[in-house]
């Protein structure tokens, strides 16, 4: 496997769908990432252990060929068993202190919701980029707690990236770039696209600036 691949410092963050077919989540990939998005989280909740191993490790191969760093959704352990350069935590995917002190070189990703504090707390035990959303109604996450684009400049102080999540369109994202956010965080947005090639330029230009 190639080394890991360096962090971009913004950008689309983009995330899998869920598919149970390597072959065709592949297939659905490569459009996406030949458009040079700045990170691609793999996420599949609905698969086995097995199959997670698998896609991930397919999933790798496509973003080192791209150049793009691989973010594993929930187990920092299958990323680091792979080589991937991250791991995403949520609430329930354990302790991030306890994954920073196991696995020093990955870089740890944490999913902060609406939540201020537990951003700091996130901070303080390790993280590498701190997570917020949804911003907007979200068909992934119809449930999830709603998060206001204050968060995003009230966490500068961090020091740490900005992840926005949940609901972001291209014609809504420019806003959360405004707030704070160095990631825009994306999954049906580009892959539910009629064409996600053009998604993903669309999105990229969000970060730039206006003529």
């Amino acid at each position: 496997m190639n080394a890991p691949t360096p962090w971009p410092p913004r950008g689309l963050y983009l995330i899998t769908p869920d598919e149970p077919d390597t072959t065709r989540l592949l297939a659905r990939l490569r459009p996406a990432l030949a458009e040079g998005p700045a990170l691609l989280q793999y996420r599949n909740k609905a698969a086995s252990p097995a199959l997670r191993c698998e896609q991930a490790q397919a999933v790798l191969v496509l973003c080192r060929e791209a150049g793009i760093p691989l973010v594993v959704n929930d187990d920092w352990r299958l990323a680091l068993d792979i080589g991937a350069e991250a791991a995403h935590l949520g609430g329930d995917d354990g302790d991030l202190a306890e994954a920073r002190a196991a696995a020093p070189g990955l870089r740890l990703g944490a999913s902060c919701y609406d939540d201020l504090a537990r951003a700091r707390e996130a901070a303080a035990a390790g993280a590498d980029y701190v997570a917020f959303g949804a911003f907007f109604p979200s068909g992934t996450k119809p449930l999830a707690r709603r998060a206001h684009p204050g968060l995003l400049r009230d966490s500068a102080g961090l020091g740490l990236p900005r992840v926005a999540i949940g609901g972001i369109t291209p014609d809504n994202a420019r806003g959360l770039v405004a707030a704070g956010a160095d990631f825009l965080a994306v999954i049906a947005g580009v892959f539910a696209a009629d064409d996600p090639a053009a998604a993903v330029r669309a999105y990229r230009r969000a970060f730039e600036p206006l003529p």
